[in-house]
């Protein structure tokens, strides 16, 4: 079952578009073979449902392991290979025809399927680097079915190996418990990447001996993640600090505006121009401290809301203030479903970003030439704030710019 988020005022119509695509491609299946045997043809099934639509996909004789997954963009690409069974397999007792084959058998009597829930990498190893186990994501993301995984070297998926066969046999012979390094890791030929930069775990088997695990994290997502961790820890910090120093302004202003008020009535009136500058200035600091505070007074209006809404208004805004020699092209991924949030400070937060990007512009403004990309896509299983999520926003906006210099682009956000 393959769901795919769309907007519900675009689902009216799409939804005969599915009916029109599907119904042109199997009408050339609903054959008869030329030895009179019905042609087996694959069921499918569009429905609709508030977020989106459902499309289920039934292919007789195909196993679940048979069949590959592939995502770019928009577009969804699904691969099913039936394969011939096994003499043994063909006359099994008590089988039935078409039963879907599990997602991974027992090795040995131990059952790993629990390790198709992790978020990671993870593979087990017999010493010499066959591979007796692969879960569910490191399928996914190498882009090959697990039987063939299984079947091979897990050195064929490198490409360094010295660094892994010396992992492997140095824990396997229990000289450590475990060992760490960095490697890169070959994907299939369809996948976006040909190879992936892992930060790879190998570690000792308790209920088998010699076998290892080899947990495999991606170094990239890694990395963001502990900047996330760092950015948020420092925000965090800041915005006590700026609180606790506005409190720290704000008690002796009143006590400074008082005392001016009361100086007034005591003096000279010809003076009285002197004091009416303290509560001038008194008043500016208190418009200035409670500007502070302001973010940590205003309550979030959560409801929910369209991103692409959000950007068209932003797209608006500076197309006004820059009507000519700057360009905002549009790239958003219509099936992106509404979320919950605050507009307005969405709306504030990306028109920040967008405005970062005009001042760097200034000089293709002038030349005629300044062009802005904003590209909304659907991110995967992604962790942000130490919370992972099965749907995430992911928001590019990009410019022909200089670029952020790179001795900033870690503090950009702090």
């Amino acid at each position: 079952m393959f769901i795919v988020p769309v907007s519900r005022r675009a689902a009216a119509s799409r939804v005969r578009e599915f009916d029109r695509l599907f119904d042109d491609a199997f009408r050339l299946l609903d054959t008869v073979a030329t030895d009179g045997t019905p042609v087996r043809r694959p069921a499918i099934d569009v429905a609709e449902t508030e977020a989106g639509y459902v499309v289920t996909l039934d292919v007789p004789g195909v196993a679940r392991e048979d069949v590959q997954v592939s995502i770019d963009g928009r577009r969804v690409s699904v691969v099913a290979e039936a394969r011939a069974a096994a003499p043994a397999e063909a006359a099994a007792p008590g089988g039935t025809e078409g039963a879907e084959a599990p997602a991974a058998t027992p090795v040995d009597g131990i059952d790993y399927t629990a390790y198709d829930h992790l978020a990671t990498l993870v593979a087990v190893v017999e010493p010499d680097g066959r591979c007796v186990f692969a879960n569910a994501v490191l399928e996914a993301v190498v882009g090959v079915a697990r039987r063939r995984l299984t079947s091979g070297s897990i050195h064929d998926w490198f490409v360094e190996t010295a660094a892994l066969a010396e992992a492997i046999a140095a824990v396997s012979r229990n000289e450590f418990s475990a060992r760490r390094f960095d490697g890169t890791l070959r994907r299939s030929p369809v996948a976006a990447a040909a190879t992936l930069p892992v930060h790879v775990i190998v570690s000792q088997h308790d209920l088998y001996g010699g076998r290892v695990f080899v947990e495999m994290i991606e170094i990239e997502q890694q990395t963001r993640q502990d900047r996330e961790e760092r950015a948020l820890g420092q925000a965090q910090v800041t915005k006590e600090l700026v609180r606790n120093l506005a409190h720290e302004i704000k008690n002796p202003l009143g006590g400074i505006r008082g005392a001016a008020q009361l100086l007034e009535l005591e003096i000279d009136p010809a003076l009285g121009e002197y004091t009416q500058v303290i509560i001038h200035e008194a008043d500016r600091l208190q418009v200035l401290v409670d500007r502070l505070l302001a973010p940590h007074r205003k309550a979030q209006v959560v409801a929910d809301l369209n991103i692409h809404e959000v950007l068209e208004r932003i797209r608006s805004l500076v197309l006004a203030e820059y009507p000519r020699g700057l360009r905002i092209e549009r790239d958003y991924d219509t099936s992106i479903p509404e979320f919950r949030g605050d507009r307005e400070q969405l709306i504030q937060a990306v028109l920040n970003i967008v405005h970062n990007a005009t001042q760097a512009l200034a000089e293709r403004i002038e030349a005629g030439d300044a062009r802005i990309v904003m590209r909304t896509r659907v991110a995967r299983q992604e962790t942000i704030g130490k919370q992972r999520y099965r749907l995430a926003l992911e928001l590019h906006v990009e410019d022909n710019g200089p670029g952020v210099p790179e001795s900033i682009r870690d503090q950009i956000f702090y």
